[in-house]
């Protein structure tokens, strides 16, 4: 057995807050923000980045409460190489236990062109900014925007100003995904072999995905001296995405034979977690993604069914168990009761105060009348409208539908919205199309649909639809999920749900939104 008692740390930077929420459609809530965090905090995650303060008020309020309710983390907000940024962000997270300020600057001809700045200009700027963050707080984060595209003298020459300035971790961002594991191995170790100081502080690695390598390029930097992963629950972020923490926390601890790190995060609440984040983001996880897609642990081929049966080490390099992963058991029915249901959603990483559990079994009971087995994944599919605050401005109240090869495609409905009940009818190209549109009658509003997407939750005619709507109204861009056996049911729900996070937004003028444009830190 390895010995791991002596073996380097391995810091765990989790950016979904900021870097993964910057996806297009992946806004998330205060609430969901604040819960996220308590999740990544309770798992043993390092540092959470919780968000960029300057960007928003709502940025702001989420940083400064997310920095509050943290028990063990350390709390870090992002800041440009400004001081009216850096000034807001220690606001932000002064309360923490453990606060950071993260401060950034592109350093590569390409970025160097954007404030126009000349080498001299940018390292004054680098200096002062720096300095700047380190008096007002002890744990200072910098990074070379588009660090692998930068000229390796000057990122010498800027790592070596950031140091001498006070900054205790230095990030090197892959920020487009172009690096490959060897350069990214290769760029870590002269970096600490030529810059002075180098060997005092810990350098990060923050990988974009545009290549698939994000993972091989964080994990090959570690191995050159790194000591701390930038990384995104199920890799969700900008493109193609950023690194993946279910991904290198479960390559350091499959393959710590050869990778002789050790992280803290409990791995046995990867799957949780990863299935809020794909949730509240909106951003359903491919069924083949590594670690927690739905295959990840699902074997078809006879051969591999047979070497299972037999010892499951033959096809399985990892345990279920290790990331949270329970056995799906058809237990649950419309004779089960309160108690079992509460039991369940605990084992799956719910827990619910009493008035929660009453509507979700309310919920539970309407499923079990229409389809007879309940599946994990049916509760799961449940649970992601059953407990939102947002989604009672607009109910639906009824809808009928006609579709088929011939004649129109016609649906009737009744909303009540804000207590009123209101009623038409419409036809269009399908029973979706003809549901939008009675929606679109009844609700005024000018949001454009950017997304529409169906998933079946598990096997079967009698299989619930989870539905996700995304729509974007002036900057503010809102999911809406819904589940239910009839997928033009699920369609209207999941609209519906959307909309009534618009209005939210729209009463909050603007708290959500992006108010400034900026580039990311990585």
């Amino acid at each position: 057995m390895t010995d791991t008692t002596k073996q380097d740390r391995v810091l765990i930077f989790d950016t979904t807050l900021r870097d993964g929420e910057q996806s297009p459609g992946a806004t998330m809530t205060h609430a969901e923000k604040i819960e996220i965090a308590g999740l990544l905090d309770e798992m043993g995650v390092d540092i959470i980045e919780a968000g960029f303060p300057i960007a928003s008020e709502g940025d702001f309020a989420a940083v400064s409460e997310i920095a509050r309710l943290s028990k063990n983390s350390v709390i870090c907000g992002l800041a440009r190489a400004q001081f009216g940024d850096i000034d807001r962000c220690w606001e932000a997270v002064k309360h923490a236990a453990h606060p950071r300020i993260h401060t950034f600057i592109g350093t590569s001809p390409l970025h160097r062109a954007i404030p126009n700045l000349t080498m001299d200009e940018m390292a004054d700027r680098i200096h002062e900014t720096v300095t700047h963050a380190r008096n007002l707080c002890d744990n200072v984060q910098w990074s070379p925007m588009d660090a692998t595209r930068t000229e390796l003298d000057y990122l010498y020459r800027t790592v070596e100003i950031a140091i001498k300035a006070g900054a205790t971790t230095i990030n090197i961002p892959d920020t487009v995904g172009y690096t490959a594991p060897r350069e990214s191995a290769d760029l870590i170790r002269k970096l600490l072999e030529n810059v002075p100081g180098a060997d005092e502080i810990i350098f990060a690695t923050h990988c974009h995905n545009d290549l698939g390598m994000a993972t091989a390029n964080s994990l090959a930097a570690v191995e050159a001296g790194a000591r701390q992963i930038e990384c995104t629950i199920n890799g969700l972020g900008e493109r193609a995405g950023n690194t993946a923490l279910e991904e290198v926390v479960m390559a350091l601890k499959v393959r710590n034979d050869i990778m002789p790190f050790q992280t803290q995060v409990d791995s046995t609440k990867l799957m949780n977690i990863s299935r809020r984040v794909a949730t509240v983001s909106g951003f359903a996880v491919q069924f083949n993604k590594a670690i927690v897609g739905k295959n990840a642990f699902a074997h078809e081929s006879g051969i591999h069914q047979d070497g299972m049966l037999k010892n499951a080490e033959t096809f399985e390099i990892m345990r279920p168990e290790d990331v949270g992963l329970t056995e799906t058991n058809i237990v649950m029915g419309k004779h089960s009761g309160r108690a079992a249901l509460r039991s369940k959603l605990e084992n799956l990483g719910y827990e619910l105060g009493d008035n929660q559990l009453k509507d979700v079994f309310v919920r539970f009971k309407e499923l079990a009348d229409r389809k007879k087995e309940i599946y994990d994944d049916d509760l799961i599919a449940l649970m992601r409208t059953a407990t939102d605050p947002e989604s009672d401005r607009i109910k639906l109240k009824s809808m009928h539908v006609v579709c088929g090869t011939d004649g129109p495609n016609v649906a009737k409905m009744t909303l009540i919205v804000d207590g009123a009940e209101l009623s038409t009818e419409q036809t269009g190209d399908g029973p979706v199309d003809a549901s939008f549109k009675c929606i679109k009658v009844l609700v005024d509003h000018s949001a454009r649909l950017q997304l529409y997407q169906v998933h079946a939750v598990t096997e079967g005619t009698d299989a619930q639809a989870t539905v996700s709507v995304r729509l974007e109204e002036d900057g503010r861009i809102v999911t809406g999920q819904a589940a239910n056996t009839d997928t033009v049911v699920s369609s209207a729900q999941a609209y519906i749900h959307a909309l009534n996070r618009l209005l939210v937004r729209r009463e909050k003028g603007g708290t959500d939104k992006r108010e400034i444009s900026y580039k990311d830190a990585g």
